[in-house]
């Protein structure tokens, strides 16, 4: 639409000078060669005059055009990266922003913290096996959660995303267990004390276990202030050592002062540190390793280490300690402060650390009740560990992604802006989704309210002035150091599922007293961004058939692609029709739309705002004749989407000869026969169960017959591990969608996906209907199978896994996958 408004300007004809009152009077007779005689011309004084204003309403009119096309293309060009509203949502927010000032908001690292300010301090741990050095082989530096680390576990097995954290992080025999305590007074979120404490849990034969435990701190560049080290110097018989004692420092936002070091056990301790400057926070491990010394058989760091390029002021100071195990670092950060009541180290520490997990406890069994729904001690504690990762992981990031509209020829940076959120994953994901988000919110809103509505008001404080978010928030040096180049730019076409107002629902059915008592002044500010967010959808995504839906972002062009994917729906690569077009219709999005259009309903009579409109658009979207009219094909008996498709597709390899007159191979999708608009009911999945699992169909409707009768089929999608995320009968089942891209969304168990179906489960087995005592049955069935599952891959991998195998169960893709796997919890808990 907008292509063609544009068209319309540049080809809008420009007035003639007749019609501009100018019309030209006839010349006398011309010479043989078609000029004005001379005379005729230089003697007529009203000649001059006219020619003069011929020319000057030419320029006027062009002049006007030009400016109108420019300031047209300029005006939606910069659409994209301006803000809806420069009023913010979390200004509303009711989370104490001192209590969470400070956190372990660096999920991407095995242990780190920060503040919740644009530039802060930071401070996060390392470590290294010293006798891999020793042997000739580089160690591999831990700190970044990495998959390639090949740790046998790692993780939180509490953390109450306020207070304090505890983590177990298993590597080759070694146990090492990180705790956190905060202790909140005066401004700017008080004290903090972690511990880290090293333990051998698999002795080396022959030999003493030695590893050598790093910790530092550093400002970003933009950070203003400054960090100094406090050095004691110990010389023994082999050379002398500078111990780092503490790091002194200032910024802006902190005052004064000290982060305290203190060896509180240690075997044979050896000590180094460095003072040097690093490019970015994401240049962290390669300026230590860089440092590294090898001085009379021992690893040391060199101790000041000034900038050679730019001689700018030293930004990171780190300690180096190396001892045989057992090991305990203590490291207390500490504000100048007059408000301090006791410092929270030594046995202080052991004791808050006590109090603090048993009201964790005592906490996660009144919301959750686990123990009073029979569950063993073993399944308890995992999870905990389930939640405790996916609050433990909540991070904070600041930045300016890269987005791109069809108005601007290259990425043009958003406003630089913060995010408080989840993340799917530490080692893979450590950055915000969209999607995902809406999943975490569930059970984080019931453990803490305040702390979901913030982190909903930050998401939606990123929304254009089109009411667009985008789907994949990348912001900071440290995020965008863990995303391929490809999938860094974010477009303003590309949808993700609207899953935040499936949160506001969720929260409305759980927690409405809380939420009306504490948050309606938030809900008042945020209704607009609502209206504009659902308005998007509505009139970006819509299909070309009335209450049909699209999502964009496919390349109908490819033919790389097996079926091209569709990532803006977040199943990426499930089989859609095999040929992309504007005449698409995709069932998932359009039942997205019908519990979007009933959620605003709610939230507009909740605020007494008008709400009919969006309760017709329900009833029309939910309308079981109408649906079943654009989505049920009669041939399969199962709702599909509807497009250009053949099955007859396959992927074959070519041979080319390149340039050099070598021989090389490409493989390409080779189609067998003409496609056809069809529905793609030949694929049965995820997407066919859409109307279910957001409970659309009737109770008493024969499609939800069809339905329960095919969950329960292990030709399809039933296993004993959950629910497989495409049928084995579907011709695209468990292929590679090109030579290296494996099936994702093609098999696999997911277990959000089945989380929504047990969920409407639970639906239809407590309403009324012929069909509610087998809903009832798969229910039980579906519930135990999944915590079984999940809960003996974790025993056996020390992984929550992104999704699981559908043959024998075991976990596949990154790891861990704290998000929303961890909704695990929450099918235990039966709360849905």
């Amino acid at each position: 639409m907008l292509k063609k408004e544009e068209k319309k300007i540049r080809n809008r004809k420009q007035k003639s000078p007749e019609a501009a009152g100018n019309r030209q009077p006839k010349p006398s007779k011309t010479n043989k060669h078609g000029q004005l005689p001379r005379d005729s011309v230089s003697t007529s004084s009203e000649r001059n005059n006219w020619h003069t204003s011929l020319f000057y309403n030419l320029v006027v009119v062009v002049s006007v055009a030009a400016v109108a096309v420019i300031a047209y293309v300029g005006f939606k060009s910069t659409r994209v990266n301006t803000p809806f509203s420069h009023d913010k949502l979390v200004d509303w927010s009711k989370l104490d922003k001192q209590e969470y000032y400070w956190g372990t908001y660096r999920p991407g690292l095995y242990f780190g913290t920060k503040t919740r300010v644009p530039y802060s301090l930071v401070t996060g741990m390392m470590w290294y096996p010293q006798d891999m050095w020793l042997l000739g082989l580089e160690p591999r530096m831990r700190h970044w959660c990495d998959q390639n680390d090949n740790l046998e576990r790692y993780g939180w097995l509490k953390h109450d995303g306020k207070n304090f954290g505890v983590q177990e992080i298993v590597d080759k025999g070694t146990l090492i267990r990180t705790s956190f305590i905060k202790n909140i007074h005066g401004n700017n979120g008080g004290d903090w004390t972690a511990h880290i404490n090293v333990t051998e849990i698999k002795p080396l034969p022959q030999q003493k276990r030695r590893i050598t435990l790093l910790y530092y701190a550093a400002i970003e560049n933009r950070t203003m202030g400054e960090i100094k080290p406090t050095i004691d110097q110990v010389i023994d018989g082999k050379y002398s050592e500078s111990r780092l004692v503490s790091i002194d420092g200032r910024t802006e936002e902190l005052g004064f002062f000290k982060i305290n070091f203190s060896t509180l056990k240690g075997k044979d301790v050896q000590y180094s540190y460095l003072s040097t400057y690093a490019s970015s926070l994401s240049e962290l491990t390669e300026t230590v390793l860089h440092g590294l010394r090898s001085v009379k058989g021992s690893i040391i760091l060199p101790g000041e280490a000034r900038n050679p390029v730019n001689n700018q002021e030293n930004n990171l100071i780190v300690t180096h300690i190396t001892a045989d195990l057992p090991l305990e670092l203590e490291v207390s950060f500490e504000r100048e402060s007059q408000n301090r009541k006791e410092k929270i180290t030594g046995d202080n520490f052991n004791k808050m650390l006590e109090t603090h997990e048993k009201e964790f406890d005592d906490k996660f069994e009144r919301i959750f009740k686990l123990k009073e729904k029979g569950f063993s001690n073993a399944r308890i504690k995992f999870a905990k560990l389930a939640f405790s990762n996916m609050i433990g992981s909540v991070g904070y990031f600041y930045g300016s992604p890269q987005v791109q509209s069809e108005h601007t020829q290259k990425p043009v940076p958003y406003w630089k802006a913060p995010l408080f959120t989840g993340v799917p994953s530490r080692s893979f994901f450590p950055r915000g989704f969209l999607w995902d988000e809406g999943f975490h919110g569930m059970l984080l809103s019931h453990w803490n309210l305040d702390l979901e509505m913030d982190i909903i008001s930050h998401w939606f404080d990123l929304m254009n002035v089109e009411g667009w978010i985008p789907r994949e928030m990348i912001l900071g040096d440290e995020a965008l150091a863990k995303v391929p180049e490809e999938f860094v730019v974010q477009f303003n076409a590309n949808a993700n599922p609207p899953t935040f107002l499936m949160t506001l629902n969720y929260i409305l059915e759980h927690r409405r007293e809380e939420f009306q008592t504490r948050h309606l002044d938030l809900l008042e500010k945020l209704y607009p961004r609502l209206q504009a967010w659902y308005d998007w959808y509505n009139t970006t995504q819509k299909g070309e058939q009335p209450s049909s839906y699209r999502w964009r972002g496919r390349n109908p062009n490819t033919n790389k692609e097996l079926n091209p994917k569709t990532l803006t729906s977040g199943l990426d690569d499930y089989p859609r029709a095999s040929h992309p077009s504007k005449d698409e219709r995709h069932v998932d999005l359009r039942c997205w739309m019908a519990m979007a259009s009933k959620v605003m309903a709610t939230v507009s009579d909740i605020l007494q705002k008008p709400s009919q409109k969006y309760m017709d658009t329900y009833e029309y979207l939910a309308d079981n004749r109408l649906l079943n009219e654009l989505h049920w094909s009669s041939r399969a008996e199962r709702y599909s989407d509807f497009g250009l498709h053949t099955d007859k597709i396959q992927m074959k390899k070519i041979k080319k000869i390149n340039r050099n007159n070598q021989e090389t191979f490409e493989t390409i999708r080779e189609q067998l026969e003409d496609p056809k608009e069809q529905f793609v009911d030949s694929n049965f999945g995820y997407v066919s169960l859409f109307p279910f699992i957001l409970r659309l169909v009737e109770p008493d409707s024969p499609q939800l017959q069809k339905i329960l009768q095919d969950l329960k089929n292990p030709d399809l999608l039933w296993t004993d591990m959950g629910l497989r995320s495409l049928a084995k009968s579907s011709p695209i089942y468990n292929k590679y969608n090109t030579e290296h891209d494996p099936p994702y969304w093609r098999g696999p168990i997911w277990i959000n996906m089945n989380y929504l179906t047990v969920a409407a489960l639970h639906h239809y087995s407590m309403v009324d209907g012929p069909y509610q005592a087998k809903a009832r049955m798969i229910y039980s069935q579906l519930r135990k199978n999944l915590i079984d599952n999940i809960f003996k891959q974790y025993k056996r991998t020390g992984y929550i896994w992104e999704n699981y195998g559908d043959n024998e169960g075991e976990g596949k893709g990154s790891h861990p996958f704290t998000g929303w796997s961890s909704l695990v919890v929450l099918i235990m808990a039966e709360l849905y």
